[in-house]
């Protein structure tokens, strides 16, 4: 197996630059969450609330949009706006309802906000962005292998950063 430091790093950094919508998308739905939950704070069948307080209507939309804009960004960058749009909205809305799902997993787990649930907590909005994103682009498996390990890397790193800020109540 040939190991070439200069094309790993070049993969790490397409990577990180096609994921970089959903890594926007999530971060900006925590900075910019608001006060109203998705789930206008009803309860499912089994007696707890649905998503919880932790996914806000004010979050997802700030998280779709910023998301969406990045992804126009970097396809101005490469000549195809169009192409960034479509791709910046479908990793942005596609994180951010991954996210409410872990969330809705984590209810029904009986875990409330705050509480850790390994691996959910950390690649719900990653798996839900290459879901949608792949209805229109076919994601590489690398890309995926990759932006798994970075997903987790990031994730205990930001929320750590987060946590220290005052933003998040918990650091991981």
């Amino acid at each position: 197996m040939d190991f070439n430091i200069t094309e790993n790093i070049v993969l790490i950094l397409n990577v990180v630059y096609f994921l970089l919508p959903a890594y926007i998308a999530n971060l900006s739905g925590l900075v910019f969450g608001g006060k109203r939950p998705v789930d206008m704070g009803k309860n499912f069948s089994d007696g707890y609330r649905i998503i919880g307080n932790g996914v806000t209507i004010e979050g997802f939309v700030c998280g779709v949009l910023f998301g969406t804009l990045i992804g126009m960004i970097e396809g101005f960058i490469v000549g195809n706006i169009l192409s960034g749009f479509q791709i910046g909205l479908l990793l942005s809305l596609g994180a951010l309802v991954g996210d409410a799902v872990g969330s809705f997993i984590k209810r029904r787990l009986g875990l409330s906000k705050g509480n850790s649930a390994p691996v959910l907590d950390q690649l719900d909005f990653f798996v839900g962005a290459i879901l949608f994103v792949s209805l229109i682009v076919r994601v590489p498996m690398d890309y995926v292998i990759i932006g798994i390990i970075l997903t987790l890397i990031l994730h205990l790193v930001s929320n750590t950063i987060a946590y220290l800020l005052g933003i998040k109540d918990v650091w991981y």
